[in-house]
This record gives C-alpha cells, sequence and structure tokens, in this order.
C-alpha cells in the first residue's frame, strides 16, 4: 500500500520541522510506503527553503509551491492530483493535527469505509470566535446535506484514492469533501481525534469565511440534489410564481368583466403581470441548465452513476 499525506500550509516555519519529525514517528511504521506532500500556499517566510532542505534529506517528501497564495482549497485540490497513493490523508500544517492519530483513520479505512473524518472532540480553540461558530455551521451543514458530521472543519481526514480522484474542489469546499463524496454513494465514518492547541504563528481562519461556507454550502446542496435534474428546481420555482400570477391575473379578470371592478390604480395586476414573468424566466433558466448539465456530463464523459463492485462478467454468463 501506498499512502498519501497531504499538508497544505501557509507562513508555519516554525511547524514544519517539528510537523516532519512527528510524521517520520509515525509512517515509516504503518505503511510499506508512503509520500508526504507538502503544498506551500504562497508563503512569505522561511517555510519554502526549510522545506527544500527537507526534500533535499528524505525522498519521501514532495514540496509543491504556487506562484501565490491560492488558498486552502486549491492547495487541497493540488495535493490530489499530485498524490500517488491508494490511501490519501490530509491534514493542517499548524501541529493542531496529530499525526499519531493517523493509524485510528487507517484502521476504519480497512474496516471498509471509504472516507473517515476527524473529530476534535476536545477542541483546544477560543470558544466565542471558533467553537461556537463551527457548532452552529457543522449542524446547519448536517441539516442541510443529510450527512452527519460533528466536526466538518477538520482537516485530518483520511480518503481511498477513488473518492478523490472524483472529487473537483473551488471556492472553500474542502470542508465539504465528505458531503460532496456523499453523492458518490460512499461508506464514511468519524473518529475522535486529539486536538492541540496552536504553539507557533498566527490561525488563518476568521469569520470572513462565514459568508463564502455559506455560498459554497448551496453550491453543494445543489450539486448533491439537482447537478443532474436542474429544472426540477428552477421549474418548479417557475410554476409556482407563473401559477400564482395567472391565478391572480384571473380574479382581477373575473372582478373586471362581471363586476365592473376598474383596474386602474390596482398593484395587484403589476404584481400578476410581474409574477408571470419571472415564471417564464425560471422556467427558461430549467432549460438552459438541463442543457449545461448534459454538455458538462456528456463532453467531459462524467458518470451519472458510480459502480461500488462487480461480481461475475458477461464473457462469464456469455460461457455458461
Amino acid at each position: 500500500m501506498l499512502l498519501s499525506v497531504v499538508v497544505p500550509l501557509l507562513n508555519e516555519e516554525e511547524n514544519i520541522p517539528l510537523l516532519y519529525d512527528e510524521l517520520m514517528d509515525v509512517l515509516p511504521g504503518i505503511a510499506e510506503d508512503y509520500e508526504v506532500i507538502f503544498i506551500d500556499d504562497g508563503s512569505t517566510d522561511n517555510s519554502l527553503s526549510i522545506l527544500k532542505e527537507i526534500q533535499e534529506k528524505n525522498s519521501h517528501i514532495v514540496v509543491i509551491t504556487f506562484r501565490k497564495n491560492f488558498g486552502q482549497t486549491a492547495a487541497m485540490a493540488a495535493g490530489f492530483d499530485y498524490a500517488r497513493g491508494d490511501i490519501i490523508i490530509t491534514m493542517d500544517g499548524d501541529l493542531q493535527n496529530d499525526p499519531h492519530d493517523i493509524p485510528k483513520l487507517l484502521e476504519q479505512i480497512d474496516a471498509g469505509n471509504d472516507v473517515v473524518t476527524g473529530w476534535r472532540y476536545d477542541r483546544k480553540d477560543p470558544f466565542i470566535n471558533r467553537r461556537l461558530p463551527s457548532i452552529i455551521a457543522n449542524k446547519i451543514i448536517s441539516k442541510i446535506t443529510g450527512v452527519n458530521l460533528h466536526d466538518y472543519g477538520c482537516t485530518l481526514k483520511a480518503f481511498k484514492r477513488e473518492v478523490v480522484k472524483n472529487v473537483r474542489l473551488y471556492g472553500e469546499m474542502h470542508r465539504f469533501i465528505p458531503a460532496i463524496a456523499s453523492g458518490m454513494g460512499i461508506d464514511f465514518t468519524e473518529v475522535k481525534v486529539n486536538h492541540r492547541p496552536r504553539r507557533f504563528g498566527s490561525s488563518k481562519y476568521g469569520i470572513s469565511r462565514t459568508i463564502r461556507v455559506i455560498l459554497d454550502l448551496i453550491t453543494v446542496k445543489f450539486l448533491l440534489s439537482y447537478a443532474t435534474r436542474p429544472i426540477q428546481v428552477f421549474g418548479f420555482l417557475g410554476v409556482i410564481s407563473g401559477g400564482i400570477g395567472f391565478l391572480i391575473a384571473l380574479v382581477m379578470t373575473i372582478q373586471r368583466q362581471f363586476f365592473h371592478v376598474p383596474l386602474a390604480d390596482r398593484p395587484l395586476l403589476f404584481l400578476a403581470v410581474l409574477l408571470i414573468f419571472i415564471g417564464v424566466q425560471f422556467v427558461t433558466l430549467g432549460l438552459i441548465a438541463e442543457l449545461q448539465a448534459r454538455t458538462y456530463h456528456e463532453s467531459q464523459n462524467k458518470p451519472v452513476y458510480y459502480v461500488k463492485d462487480v461480481f461475475g462478467s458477461v464473457e462469464q454468463r456469455g460461457e455458461e
């Protein structure tokens, strides 16, 4: 088995040597072969120089450096693209994730799970600005996606290779990988992991990410539920809007024809016309989205299903 450990980092010069030593304490004893992929996301300190020194001493180390800061999701995507492992582990480069928890994740992979996520059960972060927003966000994400996890924000995760190779990441979507992959029908679980207080450097996370996470959550929900049938969401909204507008217009027409109620200076007339036009636009948008969905899947040969196993073959049945 080849094990790949993907570590995105930004300005972690003091943490890198300590993290490397801990990884070397763990990895040689649990994998026949392994690689550690460090992704330098545009660091402005000495992180890259330290990584180069480590790589020169150890051929198991791979260093990827970005031209500028592209964000953690992009760094994760690069790590997945370059990883050669059968199992891929992701973790932060700030020493808050404990490399000694990696065997726990691998045990659950061996038990048949496709994705194993860490749960920072005893999280060592400030409550008001870090833990409380995280608790609320995890509940909302679990409710909307239907994938119930205690800790979406924990970077320490394990994936089978076929899972991440079928996932494309944009925005802040690295935290939603289990939810995105759930559309493939994967088996996943969650394990409690050790979480340590930050010793050096400063956190790269903040409240400013909240809006981006919310917008990405909307995208994930759409991809999970309507990526192959967008007309069902846009068409539904269009039918509702157009139907309400048509009913209002019908009532006003009856009032005008049979009860001689004047239509002048009645805002409802404009509302009815607006709702009908909005309904037509939604249905049209749904049809355009349907064409785009078909172009997306057919031009890139994207599957609309994922096979877990095949037992027997067509050739064997023919021979019988």
